[in-house]
């Protein structure tokens, strides 16, 4: 389990994404990335903070910024959540956790007394060199998006 800081060499990562696609982050390089971590295609708040980022994809496109939404879901779950929905960017599917773990996102989680590993809802800005630049964790989804245009601007 990582732990990053503001000012780091973001992980560099490729992944399978929806559309049988793939998505690595060092194919980005020369834009700034909004690399957002949420537990679950498909449930309330991954659907709001998903649809919060939809609705506000010119601006950030306008702003030299991609999007990337990654959880444990499949890359079928991504299309089916994506289709649902209409997101204009792509999810990807990290399985394995490895990424997950590279970011520090994945944690105990302690539901109702029940301890299980899962996603810490977490947000990296990543600047067009690599480096991350901001880090949102235990993110509330209500104003979250605001929040991350805030910084960009």
């Amino acid at each position: 389990m990582e732990n990053i800081e503001v000012g780091a060499q973001a992980p560099d990562f490729s992944l399978p994404s929806d559309n049988g696609g793939q998505v690595s982050l060092s194919s980005l390089r020369g834009r700034r990335v909004v690399l957002y971590f949420y537990p679950r295609d498909d449930t309330p708040g991954c659907t709001v903070e998903s649809c919060s980022f939809r609705d506000n994809m010119q601006a950030l496109n306008a702003l030299n910024v991609d999007v990337i939404g990654i959880s444990k879901d499949t890359p079928e779950s991504h299309d089916r959540f994506k289709q649902k929905y209409e997101l204009n960017f792509p999810l990807a599917s990290d399985a394995d956790s490895d990424v997950c773990e590279r970011y520090g996102v994945w944690k105990e989680k302690n539901m109702y007394g029940k301890k299980s590993m899962g996603i810490e809802r977490s947000t990296f800005l990543i600047g067009e060199d690599g480096n991350v630049e901001k880090i949102w964790r235990k993110v509330k989804v209500e104003g979250h998006v605001e929040d991350v245009m805030a910084a960009l601007r």
